[in-house]
């Protein structure tokens, strides 16, 4: 790609819908969080670290998260690694996140949802210009009662910018069907619900998730692909996607960039997202992200202008901040 594309691609202003904060943290980040609790003696430096993060399956995925969340032990950590990702954020221009957190996962060192909350949004207020919203990730490999204790929990701290919740974990181990009681429980609460789908499993979970959980959004949903009547009917309701390329690469769920669907689901009239899931786990960037559509699929300058206002059309602002931010990116001066 030539560098003047490069960087209008940097300097575009962005918005991102899937974004998992303990799979952003930057790695100079975490590597002071793990040298704070005595490290690791097979991870020597922060080269080691990035090492770390190569996976040969999306379980094996998985447990290298668990892997990375043993030093996250106190509200401190949650204040200090958001703070970090908020810069991240503000420097790649990336101006509006709904952001995934998973509290649950920390219930282990005695710390709530609650107090988790509260620290996180700490660090993120910190940095100017960056707004990040926040969806709690019930995890489908807890209990199923813990998953209810846990939005119960985070009702309590709505104020502080929780907005929705999420389903991740091992998708293909628990099926959403397990789930129906709590995502119906969620929009008693006026919270909005997504649900990851069709990553580690196939078409039947996306529409288990649209049509059990009801999920306004799908996490990912790329194996949709496998069912050309899925397709036609997220294309027909227009149920937003939030894709994230390079992870479906780094994790295994694709084999390789020019095999991944992305390109038909959006010609076949996709509501499609563009996102990063967990960059600093993957080593990519939302930049990257738009340079492979560029580069691998043909997208045009156009239809990433598009793709960008996509993730503002399907977040979850109200009408009129959809309508300011849409503005706002639109009069920037690299909007060319």
């Amino acid at each position: 790609m030539a560098s003047s594309s490069l960087e209008w691609l940097q300097s575009l202003p962005k918005a991102e819908l899937h974004l998992h904060l303990e799979g952003a943290i930057p790695l100079d980040t975490l590597w002071q969080l793990a040298q704070k609790y005595g490290g690791d003696p097979e991870v020597a430096d922060q080269a080691a670290l990035a090492g770390k993060f190569q996976y040969s399956d999306f379980p094996h995925f998985l447990e290298m998260w668990h892997w990375k969340n043993r030093f996250i032990r106190e509200y401190d950590d949650f204040t200090f690694f958001a703070e970090a990702i908020a810069r991240d954020l503000q420097q790649q221009n990336i101006r509006y996140v709904e952001a995934f957190y998973s509290p649950g996962d920390f219930e282990r060192f005695g710390l709530t949802p609650q107090r988790i909350t509260q620290a996180m949004r700490a660090g993120l207020d910190k940095v100017p210009g960056v707004r990040v919203q926040l969806i709690a990730d019930l995890v489908r490999d807890r209990e199923l009662e813990k998953a209810a204790c846990t939005l119960r929990d985070v009702v309590e701290v709505r104020d502080q910018g929780v907005i929705g919740i999420g389903l991740g974990g091992s998708e293909h181990n628990y099926p959403a069907q397990l789930f129906e009681q709590v995502f119906e429980d969620a929009r008693q609460f006026g919270l909005h619900t997504t649900a990851h789908a069709g990553e580690a499993s196939g078409a039947e979970s996306v529409r288990a998730a649209v049509e059990v959980l009801k999920a306004e959004r799908i996490g990912h949903g790329i194996r949709a692909i496998e069912d050309p009547s899925l397709v036609g009917l997220l294309a027909e309701r227009r149920i937003p996607l939030e894709v994230c390329p390079i992870s479906n690469l780094c994790t295994g769920v694709v084999r390789s960039m020019p095999e991944h669907p992305i390109r038909r689901l959006f010609d076949a009239g996709v509501f499609v997202t563009i996102n990063t899931d967990d960059p600093k786990m993957f080593g990519n960037s939302l930049v990257q992200e738009y340079q492979a559509l560029m580069e691998t699929f043909a997208f045009t300058e156009t239809q990433v202008r598009e793709l960008i206002l996509a993730g503002i059309e399907a977040s979850w602002l109200d009408p009129q901040e959809k309508l300011i931010y849409k503005k706002e990116y639109q009069s920037s001066p690299v909007w060319r």
